[in-house]
């Protein structure tokens, strides 16, 4: 099959969460002797040299990219308030994109175009008028329950009301464009079971997240025990928040109970609230060289995340490396995690604290934390199964 990936990110280098997503079903079908090609934006908020794209992967894919400024517009902003449309979305529909596609569309024949996320779906009615290709929307989330969340947990009632306006017409965009596309593929199945209970008539199913496991090794190496750590990019909000409600709430009770241990914070974009932290044994790191690494050489992964919806690609990612991970309920949403086995859930500050202390009073007990949440990984979220799911969705549609 001839594939175009239609991407609000460029999938390489894939470095977070959203690009890790992407290029997995990318390289996937790459194996699998299927033909690509790659439209990607490239924002002010998520920028890529297309020059540090190597050669092979440029070859491969024919990647190509359009630039779109996704600044927030004062004037747009305020104007969108007396409009029924969503800002989210509209910050996304730009002509140089339509002008683009309409290029591609008509130079080459695809059998399937894939967006990738909700945010390329006004791009539909290009596809519509220059190519008989079917439209898969490959869901990362659900977009609105992400801002729904966040919109709940925000302390400024302000920024909540707004909030929770902009999130009601985002929410009325995602539900009404469902049976607008040919199939959805959710990352997860609580999230496909969302979208047909909002009624979702048309195919649908759950491709996973996938890892090659050859590049994920696991097993134990040298590192520092006892240790946490955060990974993610910090310009997406649920994890800023998430972190923010750590330091504040559940870290307090961890460094009195635990004085000498220390937590490390890497990622993306971090913001000026957190480079400028001065609290004792929290190392802010930022961008790291080596994500892997990095991994490697700490020992107990905490995600402390109150939003959001699909999978969180740094679990998938950590429980592929053999780590022991302390997770909330909604951060582990979507992997089919048993707790105690492969992960340990912790909702409250208490919960954190009780979950740290059972780790680091027990190194063998985190090892075999991070052994079963690897078998997890070959069995569920290999590239294998993401190929067999997702070439099986394209023949079924």
């Amino acid at each position: 099959m001839r594939i175009l990936f239609l991407c609000n990110k460029s999938p390489f280098p894939p470095r977070e969460g959203g690009p890790l997503a992407m290029n997995a079903n990318i390289t996937s079908m790459l194996k699998a002797g299927h033909q690509v090609k790659v439209l990607a934006l490239n924002t002010n908020k998520y920028q890529v040299d297309p020059k540090d794209i190597p050669a092979v992967y440029r070859q491969k894919t024919g990647i190509e990219f359009i630039y779109v400024d996704l600044a927030i517009k004062p004037l747009d902003a305020f104007l969108n308030l007396f409009s029924k449309n969503s800002y989210h979305v509209e910050r996304f529909i730009s002509k140089d994109v339509e002008q683009k596609l309409k290029q591609v569309l008509q130079q080459e024949k695809f059998d399937v175009v894939q967006l990738e996320m909700l945010y390329m779906t006004p791009y539909m009615d290009v596809i519509r008028k220059y190519s008989k290709a079917k439209i898969v929307l490959r869901s990362h989330n659900i977009e609105h329950r992400i801002w729904q969340r966040v919109a709940e947990t925000t302390r400024n009632p302000l920024k909540s009301v707004y909030l929770r306006y902009l999130t009601t017409k985002l929410k009325n965009y995602e539900l009404s464009h469902l049976n607008s596309y040919d199939g959805i593929a959710c990352i997860s199945s609580k999230d496909a079971a969302f979208f047909s209970e909002h009624g979702c008539n048309i195919p649908i199913t759950t491709v996973p997240f996938g890892v090659d496991t050859d590049i994920y090794k696991s097993g134990l190496t040298d590192y520092e025990f006892p240790s946490l750590f955060h990974i993610g990019s910090m310009n997406w909000m649920p994890n800023e928040e998430g972190i923010n409600w750590f330091l504040e709430k559940a870290w307090p009770l961890i460094h009195a109970d635990l004085p000498d241990l220390k937590i490390y914070l890497a990622g993306r974009e971090m913001p000026a609230w957190l480079t400028n932290l001065n609290k004792k044994n929290v190392e802010v790191l930022g961008e790291v060289d080596d994500a892997h690494q990095f991994i490697h050489s700490k020992s107990i992964m905490v995600v402390p995340l109150f939003s959001g919806s699909g999978i969180r690609i740094k679990i998938i990612e950590g429980m592929a490396l053999g780590k022991a991970i302390i997770s909330t309920s909604i951060g582990a949403e979507g992997i089919n995690y048993t707790h105690g086995e492969n992960i340990l859930i912790a909702d409250t500050p208490e919960d954190f604290l009780k979950a740290v202390k059972k780790c680091v009073a027990d190194k063998t007990l985190c090892e075999e934390l991070g052994r079963k949440a690897r078998q997890l990984i070959e069995q569920e979220h290999s590239h294998e199964a993401v190929i067999r799911s997702l070439e099986g969705f394209y023949e079924q549609i």
